[in-house]
């Protein structure tokens, strides 16, 4: 009589081609590789179970939460901080929200930030997408053209998001996307164009089906590179936008709105209420409008704030006092070399006067002290030091010979 061969109960597989079995009741049994396979299915099927479930209240970041820790990133910016923060609380809200017998359906509020370069913006939206549980991406608006020409669709920018949320359409169709350099796409002039605005009006015109929620065709591969693939619908209509931009050019539309130049005794009365020095605070959809923005847009992004300019205290902050600061960076880089790094007070009052003088903002505090510090990171690897201390003839030595002249603002 021939010898029953012991198989797995699920596949078949002799004993032979397999580790071991698990056995169970009844004779029943499973290989290890199959037992492995059952458990990545569960594994799927309970994460798309809890990704389609509503948020649990309790786990929502409250709006004072999320400032509080980007606050532990950003210095200063309160009132952007703080728009940002309700706008992703009432995102949240809204994904939560079930169908009651009143009809009311809470609608996104998309946001528009402006400020000058160097002042925080993308850093905000970074810094953001650590605390989220939604897919978060960030793109960037001089890519994309109108449909047809050289250059990024429109679609792409779901594309990202679809990317990020390993192409699951139900969890991207809850993200949230931040459009950078939002007024790169501004039109022209003030008049609908005439001739083509293929980077222009003609994006801002594709973007209106985004912002106001429609389902949309995204190519998984993104555009024109791969026409024969299978486009996978989205909806857009809980996919919170937050678009950023630096307008610059933006104060003088705001300036001659507010009439600060007219004359008479009653101007001078009202010009000297006028912070001229942040003009942006004052910032209104008339504004962005002038700017070149078509209405369409500006009516689907309904929050507008502002980013402060940096002045020189709140960049003397930036540099040593976040949790990821540029001085922390440095210190933390020698330290992995078991070398001590310091930089005494007066070099970094140095960095922050060479950032103001060549209005460089935030983001030229790295590359000033990057300059400084080259040679030394060049250098101290290869000896056997335990500490450097950075001096101000040292940092002034090196800048000059950097030729830092090269990084002014035009």
């Amino acid at each position: 009589m021939a010898k029953k061969i012991n198989t797995c109960s699920f596949c078949g597989r002799p004993e032979s081609q397999i580790e071991f079995f698990i056995m169970g009741m009844d004779g029943v049994q499973i290989c290890n590789e199959c037992a492995l396979q059952a458990a990545e299915i569960v594994k799927e099927n309970t994460v798309a179970a809890s990704r389609h479930d509503s948020f649990d209240r309790n786990e929502i970041p409250k709006p004072a939460e999320i400032k509080e820790y980007l606050d532990q990133y950003v210095i200063g910016q309160d009132e952007a901080k703080k728009h940002l923060s309700v706008a992703v609380y009432n995102h949240y809200k809204r994904l939560m929200q079930v169908r009651t017998d009143d009809d009311v359906e809470i609608e996104k509020s998309n946001i528009i930030m402006v400020g000058y370069t160097g002042t925080g913006k993308t850093l905000l939206a970074r810094t953001i997408a650590k605390k989220l549980h939604v897919p978060f991406t960030i793109v960037d608006a001089t890519v994309l053209t109108e449909a047809g020409y050289v250059g990024e669709d429109i679609e792409s920018i779901l594309t990202r998001l679809l990317q990020v949320a390993d192409y699951n359409v139900q969890e991207a169709e809850r993200g949230i996307v931040f459009i950078d350099e939002i007024d790169k796409i501004a039109r022209k002039g003030d008049n609908p164009s005439i001739t083509r605005d293929v980077s222009g009006e003609g994006v801002q015109q594709g973007l209106l089906k985004l912002l106001e929620g429609s389902v949309v065709n995204v190519p998984p591969q993104g555009g024109r590179k791969h026409p024969e693939q299978k486009l996978i619908p989205v909806n857009t209509q809980n996919i919170l936008f937050i678009c950023g931009g630096a307008f610059d050019g933006i104060e003088k539309k705001i300036a001659s709105r507010l009439n600060t130049r007219t004359v008479g005794y009653g101007a001078i009365a009202n010009a000297e209420k006028i912070d001229k020095n942040n003009m942006l605070q004052y910032i209104a959809p008339q504004d962005l409008k002038a700017f070149g923005l078509i209405p369409e847009i500006i009516g689907r992004l309904p929050v507008l704030t502002y980013l402060e300019p940096l002045d020189r205290a709140a960049l003397r902050r930036i540099l040593t006092e976040p949790k990821n600061s540029i001085i922390k960076q440095y210190v933390k880089l020698f330290k992995m070399d078991d070398v001590d790094l310091v930089f005494n007070e007066d070099v970094l009052d140095y960095i922050v006067d060479k950032a103001i003088e060549y209005k460089l903002g935030a983001r030229g505090l790295r590359s000033i002290t990057e300059m400084i510090m080259t040679d030394k990171m060049y250098e101290t690897p290869s000896k056997k030091v335990k500490k450097v201390t950075i001096t101000l003839a040292y940092a002034q030595s090196k800048l000059e010979k950097a030729n830092i002249n090269r990084l002014k603002s035009v």
